[in-house]
């Protein structure tokens, strides 16, 4: 990881912070248990995840448009705390954009799933009021809509395979891997595994 991208996330992460404290101070003035404060609340989120979808719906748009089909090699890493190995990956820039914007719809939605079961039954909705702007914020910092969306190269950061995102990993080992070598040895041991089986 370059001095820049540590400068890069560090940013980001310092944003979202401020962010963050930002709504919750414009929250502590308002009556969160007024229903009318509430319930402008509630559209403001379900508004905001119709903008996140529609950011998603336009991505697969231009995706199919691109039909971008640049071979992709990489070794896709093992699974934390499993005793899986890390595997090759053969692929295209289409279809893994593809993939791609497919686990960011389904974190999006399981995301709201629960966030709205927290507040209909628990009643917290200061986390709702906080996604409402933090979603729309995170979706367009997702590579894909960069790419996409804001029309940015696939360069530096942006070159895929991406980044997984773990703020709390050191170092790269989670990371998928494309030099030559890491390539080989994971088909290599794919190969021989194949084998053992056979």
């Amino acid at each position: 990881m370059t001095i820049l991208t540590k400068h890069s996330n560090r940013s980001l992460q310092i944003l979202n912070l401020v962010l963050i404290f930002g709504i919750v101070q414009v929250l502590r003035k308002l009556d969160l248990e007024d229903p009318i404060i509430i319930t402008y609340i509630r559209l403001a989120y379900f508004a905001s995840q119709l903008i996140v979808l529609a950011i998603y719906y336009v991505i697969g748009l231009k995706i199919e448009k691109s039909n971008d089909e640049t071979t992709l090699k990489y070794v896709e890493p093992a699974k934390p705390l499993t005793n899986e190995q890390p595997k090759s990956v053969k692929t295209n820039y289409r279809d893994y954009d593809r993939e791609k914007l497919k686990e960011a719809l389904r974190s999006a939605l399981t995301g709201a799933g629960v966030l709205m079961a927290f507040h209909l039954y628990f009643g917290f909705t200061q986390p709702l009021a906080i996604q409402s702007i933090m979603s729309v914020k995170a979706a367009f910092q997702l590579p894909l809509a960069q790419i996409h969306i804001l029309g940015q190269k696939a360069e530096g950061d942006l070159r895929r395979p991406w980044k997984n995102p773990n703020p709390f990993a050191i170092g790269d080992a989670n990371q998928p891997q494309v030099d030559k070598q890491a390539i080989k040895r994971a088909e290599k041991a794919e190969k021989n595994a194949k084998n053992k089986d056979d």
